[in-house]
C-alpha cells in the first residue's frame, strides 16, 4: 500500500509528487499547478517568465511538513495565455480562484521576484486569506531593477522578441550547453534560470503575455508599482524577507527598506546568492521557512480589524 502525499512519504516519493503537473479550470481557462505533501498550506509563487518549476528544488522539502501548491500563472508555464488582464491585482484574483477552485480557505503566501508582488497584492485584497507573506528577492519594493528587464519594456520589444527567441536560435544555443556540459562545464543558477525563462518564450502567446505583464510593472525607468505606501499593513500578517546579498537583478537594499517599513518582520540576507535563490539555496530556503513557520501564528485579519488599520492611516 502506498503512502498517502506527505505522510510518511520519502523524499524521492515527494520529489516526483512535486515534478507532476496539474490542471484544473478557472473561468473557462486552464492552469497548471504542483502539488504535494499535506498540512497547513502553503502557495508559492514564480517570477516573470518563470513557471511552477521555479520551486521544485525546495518544494520535496517543505511537503515533508506542508502542502505545497505552485501554480503556474496565466500566461507562464504550461497555463492557459490569453489576451487579457496581466495586472498585479489580476494574478492575485487569480491565485484566489485557484485556491477556491482547490477548496482552500487561507494560505500562507510566498512570492519570488514578480511572484512576491502578486503575493504583497494578494494579502492586500484578501487579507483574511493571508495567514503569512513570503517574500524572496521581491519585486515591488522600489524602482530599480535590472537594466535588462527595463529594455524589454521597451516600445517594439514585441517584434524583436520573435525574432531572437526563434526556436532554431534555441536549439543551436541548447547544442552549445550540451557540448560545455560534456567539459564539465556549467553555467551559475542565475544564469541557467534566465536561460529557462527564455526559452519558454518561444511561443507567440507566452511572449505577449510576458511583454503585457513586464510593462504591467516595469518600464524604462524602472519598476512602475511600489508597495511602499502599504507596507503598514503587513504588520497584520506576520512577514519573513529573504534575499541574496549579490542580487543582480533586484538590489538587496530593498530588502533592508522593506523590513523597516514593515513592523515586526523578518530579515534574511544569505550571504554570496543571487536572485534565485529557490535553485541556489534550496536547503536554506527550506531551513528558514520552517523556523519561521514553526514561530509565527497564522494572521486572522477580520474586516473590521482591516478597516480600522485603513481608518488609521488614512
Amino acid at each position: 500500500m502506498l503512502p498517502l502525499p506527505g505522510l510518511g512519504a520519502t523524499h524521492s516519493e515527494l520529489a516526483r509528487e512535486a515534478r507532476e503537473t496539474r490542471w484544473t479550470k478557472v473561468h473557462g481557462h486552464d492552469v497548471a499547478y504542483r502539488q504535494a505533501g499535506s498540512g497547513p498550506l502553503l502557495v508559492m509563487i514564480h517570477g516573470i517568465a518563470g513557471s511552477s518549476g521555479t520551486w521544485t528544488p525546495v518544494m520535496p522539502l517543505l511537503a515533508e511538513q506542508f502542502t505545497v501548491i505552485a501554480p503556474d500563472l496565466l500566461g507562464h508555464g504550461e497555463s492557459a495565455k490569453p489576451r487579457g488582464d496581466y495586472s498585479l491585482g489580476a494574478y492575485a484574483s487569480g491565485v484566489r480562484d485557484l485556491l477556491g477552485v482547490l477548496g482552500h480557505e487561507r494560505a500562507t503566501v510566498v512570492g519570488h521576484s514578480l511572484g512576491g508582488g502578486v503575493a504583497m497584492q494578494f494579502a492586500y485584497q484578501f487579507p483574511h486569506m493571508a495567514e503569512r507573506l513570503v517574500l524572496v528577492c521581491s519585486g515591488g519594493l522600489g524602482k530599480e531593477v535590472s537594466p535588462l528587464l527595463r529594455a524589454l519594456s521597451l516600445p517594439g520589444t514585441e517584434y524583436v522578441l520573435p525574432a531572437v527567441l526563434a526556436p532554431q536560435i534555441h536549439s543551436v544555443a541548447g547544442s552549445v550547453g550540451r557540448v560545455f556540459g560534456r567539459f564539465g562545464l556549467r553555467a551559475d543558477p542565475f544564469l541557467s534560470e534566465v536561460w529557462d525563462a527564455w526559452s519558454r518564450l518561444t511561443d507567440r502567446r507566452a511572449q505577449r503575455a510576458f511583454i503585457h505583464t513586464i510593462r504591467a510593472v516595469i518600464d524604462v525607468a524602472g519598476q512602475r508599482v511600489s508597495a511602499r505606501d502599504r507596507l503598514y499593513l503587513a504588520h497584520e500578517v506576520p512577514t519573513l524577507i529573504v534575499w541574496g546579498d549579490h542580487d543582480q537583478v533586484i538590489p538587496v537594499s530593498h530588502a533592508h527598506i522593506a523590513h523597516e517599513l514593515i513592523p515586526g518582520s523578518r530579515l534574511e540576507i544569505v550571504e554570496n546568492a543571487g536572485h534565485f535563490l529557490p535553485f541556489e539555496r534550496p536547503e536554506l530556503l527550506d531551513r528558514v521557512l520552517r523556523d519561521f513557520l514553526a514561530t509565527t501564528k497564522p494572521a486572522n485579519v477580520s474586516p473590521k480589524r482591516w478597516q480600522e488599520v485603513l481608518a488609521s492611516h488614512g
